[in-house]
């Protein structure tokens, strides 16, 4: 459906955001130590400048909050939200190949600060979902007890739950408890 590099740069966001206190797993931030940033740069195999520093540390957890806004904002929201993320960066988007990795958009340069990358591949990738009219695709986790954010890459666009809760196969339970119970215990009129 989307390219490769797409697909990559919108889970990493949301992964990105799913790091923060609201919308972890764990209920803490899971962005805590250098070592955190640097699993997240290796796992998600970002390339370029990684400076393993508490500044670049607070910048990325800084980050978390504007890239959380893209998966809440309006098309038009999102689009101005954009061209200001481009704009204050200066973007001059280029093609480039490296790693195994086919021709794909990069904006800024690969020395350039980790978080201003995320921002504006972040940004990039929006832009080709509010030209695709797309942008429906990001959204918040349907249940009622989580605030993570997701990307629906299904065929249909029926994707509800995030990952990051097991919230999916809660609500399924749910589901089916209340199922079982008004079988078991039909309401006589």
């Amino acid at each position: 459906m989307f390219g490769h590099d797409t697909e990559s740069v919108l889970r990493a966001a949301a992964a990105l955001v799913n790091t923060e206190p609201q919308a972890s797993h764990s209920g803490a931030d899971e962005l805590t130590r250098v070592d955190d940033v640097a699993a997240f740069f290796d796992g998600w195999a970002y390339t370029g400048l990684l400076e393993r520093s508490a500044e670049e540390l607070e910048r990325l957890r800084d980050l978390r909050s504007e890239l959380r806004a893209f998966f809440l904002e309006s098309r038009d929201e999102a689009a101005a939200h954009v061209n200001r993320v481009l704009a204050e960066a200066t973007a001059t988007p280029r093609l480039v190949r490296h790693d195994g990795i086919d021709w794909h958009l990069h904006a800024v340069p690969g020395n350039a600060p980790f978080d201003v990358r995320i921002r504006v591949e972040t940004a990039m990738t929006v832009s080709d979902l509010i030209r695709s009219d797309e942008l429906g695709r990001l959204t918040v986790c349907a249940a009622d007890d989580c605030s993570a954010v997701l990307v629906d890459l299904s065929r249909n666009r029926s994707k509800r739950f995030c990952d990051v809760g097991n919230c999916g196969n809660r609500a399924n339970v749910t589901a089916y408890r209340a199922r079982r119970a008004a079988v078991a215990d039909p309401v006589t009129v």
